[in-house]
């Protein structure tokens, strides 16, 4: 079961996305994308850290190449967040401009391990601001990778002031 959480800023994603998995009863992994750049990066780790402390979730850090994580069989993990990941792959350096079947082929690989995959990702470039030549490159990026999640998952769920709308699927029990 594949469940993509989508939403503004500061809406509820990431606790809508751990309280999807709470009842799970197998091994829980949580798999960090946000690098510790910065003041404002490091108090929305330690807020992250601090939200899912007594869920029972491994931590994983890794910024880039998801799919080459692994995992135990059967596993539930909670993917957060794409709009991270993208930007690391995006501008990692490593030549790679638009690393889009890179994030779905990872992705992917994660959902042939896991029983449950809940993927956080946000929603960009709706305030009709017209940005700089890479950052509007990354706002396409983002949004084609979050419509080809979309189009795989079973269930996707937009987070709106802190109010689930199922856009596809279900609310997972």
């Amino acid at each position: 079961m594949t469940t993509l959480v989508t939403g503004g800023s500061k809406c509820g994603k990431s606790s809508l996305a751990e309280k999807l998995l709470d009842g799970f009863c197998g091994k829980k992994v949580y798999i960090a994308t946000m690098q510790p750049f910065g003041e404002e990066a490091l108090e929305a780790i330690s807020r992250h850290r601090k939200m899912r402390e007594q869920k029972g979730f491994g931590t994983i850090e890794k910024y880039t190449d998801i799919g080459k994580i692994s995992l135990p069989a059967n596993c539930a993990v909670l993917l957060e967040c794409v709009g991270n990941l993208c930007a690391n792959e995006m501008f990692s350096g490593d030549g790679m401009c638009y690393p889009d079947h890179k994030i779905i082929s990872g992705i992917k690989r994660l959902s042939d391990f896991a029983a449950e995959l809940v993927i956080v990702t946000n929603q960009v470039g709706s305030d009709g601001i017209d940005y700089a030549e890479g950052t509007a490159e990354y706002i396409r990026l983002l949004g084609e990778v979050n419509r080809r999640i979309a189009e795989f998952a079973d269930n996707v769920i937009e987070c709106v002031y802190g109010v689930p709308i199922v856009l596809k699927g279900e609310i997972p029990c």
